[in-house]
């Protein structure tokens, strides 16, 4: 009989290396229990359970280190979850390296259109104050 791999035993419950709960990653990544539980709806994560109690492996602890970056660096959930489910683990994952490449680039170019336009509304606010200060300067001399 094949073993589920989505269901832990109470082995998998004893060997504290290879699991990790939900309150151990939610801590150790600052993310909220429903954070984590929301990304396993959207198959992100797929932690075996036993009971009510979700134990994730090495291999979820590393997929949510990479949804983390992927948000943080403003991918797309979508995007992230296409990269991740390119993984072989058998294989040399050149089409996995590749789609996060044309993607890191695409989203490297989205980030520095988006400082462009910061630091032409920085500049623009710059003088803006200036100007204000100096009319300020001139309502005060005028009083």
């Amino acid at each position: 009989m094949e073993k589920d791999m989505n269901t832990a035993t109470p082995a998998d419950l004893a060997n504290p290396e290879e699991t990790f709960r939900i309150g151990e990653l939610s801590s150790e990544f600052d993310v909220t229990l429903r954070t984590l539980r929301f990304y396993e709806d959207k198959g992100l994560l797929s932690p075996r359970r036993i009971g009510n109690t979700r134990l994730y492996s090495r291999a979820d602890r590393a997929r949510l280190k990479l949804i983390l970056l992927g948000k943080r660096v403003g991918l797309s959930l979508l995007d992230v979850k296409e990269i991740l489910d390119l993984y072989n683990p058998t294989g040399n994952n050149q089409r996995q390296l590749s789609v996060a490449i044309e993607k890191g680039v695409e989203q490297m170019d989205v980030l520095r259109k988006q400082r462009e336009e910061i630091d032409e509304a920085i500049e623009e606010l710059d003088e803006t104050l200036v100007n204000l200060r100096s009319h300020l300067d001139n309502a005060v001399k005028q009083q």
